[in-house]
């Protein structure tokens, strides 16, 4: 289920470390300076009006801040969101010179082809004439070919009507970037690379439309695939001043053997199938991958060409998390299945969180929070686990947040520590700065009904840089198959109650923006197999994930794994 703040819903954020100015000299022991009781008198004021900020993910500054700098780094945070968002208006508005910053983002963004960019800000400093500056780094995942990151700096400058704003120069976007030099992407020529199934037979886009995109990525692992580099140039000669990045390798040699994969026909055709009848127009992905081993049967994306958002996409995982937040609790044991853990319409946490449809069970137990996705009751919850914990069960059991390197570009999860209890809350729901995708949703199922990490691999024989994870106790994976499938039977995945096998489930509802409806997410299992899929714009897990993966588990007969 979303949680859903009575003043704004949040939107979906890259992960950023809380910031914290320097403070000012004293002006006399005992005495603020009049500045500072001046600002903070408005502190009440900068909360209300900028309501979204803990929405958004910002949340409350370290203790160590002056009066002035929460605000300029708020409005730095929040033009880097709006940034990332695809928001260039929102971000303009939010420079000294709006059209020029729209214009500027835009076209940075698009001509170099980048998609869904993660600007990650770091502690802002305050120089002299009160101006400050928020370093910030850059990840730019270029379309095909992999990410750029390098790192920039926000300067912050407040007006005559006391607000903070972006002072607007082409250089904050990129150090390099100027009015007489911008950059250029370039692709290379590609090396033709084979890959095959599991068995051995053909792969390509023809037969497996998601797999296109996929085997292009492939072919690099292989010394061959998407070859570009990111050219700094003259504005008007275009001529080359030097090159920024490089992507891809050489091209495949002749003669090289096809790529054998791990994915299994029957799972991709099912996936590929399903998708096509399922997403209706909408963006959607879907991993398969064996729970026992790790490796990837089945990789989908609706549409199919472009980006891989299965295993790319950063996307808030709504109620699916709660199978780490349930494995933390059950852990230290700070609940059981029959616990009563009140289950409210609404629970205020510095701000407002209710249920979906503004349901409530009073007096349900903690199986009936899970199997009804109760997002009040895990909230509840918050202080049975350390501010860390939640997130450290994520890497050292589920190994969340490491490399995996399956084979191609991925994004493998992220649990940072919350800032504040806000945060701390959204984070029991999978909300807040908590980031997945099917494949990693997949994982963590995997992980929790076999009790123990294996990191997911496209291409047999990679290696990634995962620590060594542990493994769950074995009453705490009992408990939660237990959990999962009567989430099937008698919760909100009853639509794959009519499938055969031992299937469970966890559905997920997870917030996008104020504008945009919620995404579908399902996190399922069967007969070794784990399955996760998200429908953006979906509404609901149950209305738009779970009959997308039924039609999955319909399609493979149950025993295939």
């Amino acid at each position: 289920m979303p949680f859903l703040p009575s003043h704004r819903r949040s939107g979906r954020r890259a992960p950023v470390p809380p910031v914290s100015g320097p403070s000012h000299t004293a002006a006399r022991p005992g005495r603020r300076p009049r500045a500072a009781r001046l600002a903070l008198a408005a502190t009440g004021t900068l909360a209300a009006a900028t309501g979204g900020a803990y929405a958004a993910g910002w949340g409350p500054f370290a203790s160590g801040a002056t009066p002035s700098d929460p605000a300029a780094t708020a409005q730095a945070r929040a033009f880097l969101a709006d940034w990332a968002a695809g928001r260039m208006k929102e971000a303009g508005s939010r420079t000294t010179s709006p059209r020029q910053a729209e214009s500027t983002l835009r076209n940075f963004t698009a001509g170099l082809e980048i998609r869904e960019p993660a600007l990650t800000a770091a502690t802002a400093t305050t120089a002299q004439a009160g101006t400050v500056t928020v370093p910030f780094t850059a990840k730019m995942p270029v379309t095909g070919l992999g990410t750029w990151t390098y790192t920039s700096k926000l300067p912050l400058r407040r007006g005559q009507d006391g607000t903070w704003k972006v002072d607007w120069t082409l250089s904050l976007v990129h150090p390099k970037l100027n009015s007489t030099d911008k950059f250029r992407l370039e692709r290379g020529s590609t090396g033709t690379v084979e890959a095959t199934d599991r068995r051995g037979a053909p792969l390509s886009g023809s037969t497996y439309p998601s797999l296109g995109p996929v085997v292009a990525q492939l072919g690099r692992a292989a010394g061959g695939g998407p070859r570009g580099a990111i050219r700094l140039v003259d504005r008007v000669s275009g001529e080359s001043k030097g090159t920024e990045a490089t992507f891809g390798t050489a091209p495949a040699r002749a003669g090289d053997g096809p790529v054998r994969t791990t994915i299994d026909p029957a799972w991709q055709a099912a996936a590929e199938k399903a998708l096509a009848a399922r997403s209706r127009g909408k963006n959607a992905a879907l991993v398969a991958l064996r729970a026992g081993t790790g490796e990837i049967l089945a990789v989908a994306n609706s549409p199919s060409s472009g980006f891989n958002r299965a295993v790319s996409g950063t996307y808030a995982p709504g109620s699916t998390w709660k199978i780490v937040t349930s494995s933390a609790l059950l852990l230290k044991n700070a609940v059981t299945p029959g616990t009563v853990v009140d289950c409210p319409k609404y629970l205020t946490v510095g701000k407002q969180f209710h249920n979906m449809e503004l349901a409530e069970h009073r007096g349900a137990t903690f199986a009936k929070d899970f199997t009804e996705s109760c997002n009040t009751a895990f909230i509840s919850l918050r202080d049975r686990l350390g501010d860390r914990e939640l997130g450290d069960v994520a890497k050292k059991y589920f190994g969340v947040g490491h490399d995996w390197n399956i084979g191609i570009p991925s994004f493998d999860g992220a649990a940072p520590a919350p800032r504040d209890q806000t945060d701390k809350a959204a984070a029991m729901i999978g909300q807040g700065k908590v980031l997945g995708n099917p494949l990693t949703m997949a994982s963590v199922t995997a992980t929790a009904v076999s009790g123990t990490f294996r990191r997911p691999t496209l291409l047999p024989g990679t290696r990634g840089t995962t620590a060594t994870t542990t493994p769950l106790p074995k009453d705490v994976v009992d408990r939660l198959r237990t959990l999962m499938r009567a989430t099937v039977t008698d919760g909100t995945a009853k639509g794959l109650a009519d499938l055969p096998g031992d299937v469970g489930a966890k559905t997920g509802t997870a917030e996008v923006s104020e504008q945009a409806p919620n995404n579908g997410w399902v996190a399922a299992h069967r007969d070794g197999v784990a399955v996760a899929a998200v429908v953006e714009g979906g509404l609901s897990g149950s209305a738009s994930a779970v009959p997308l993966v039924h039609d999955v588990l319909a399609a493979v007969p149950a025993g295939r794994s």
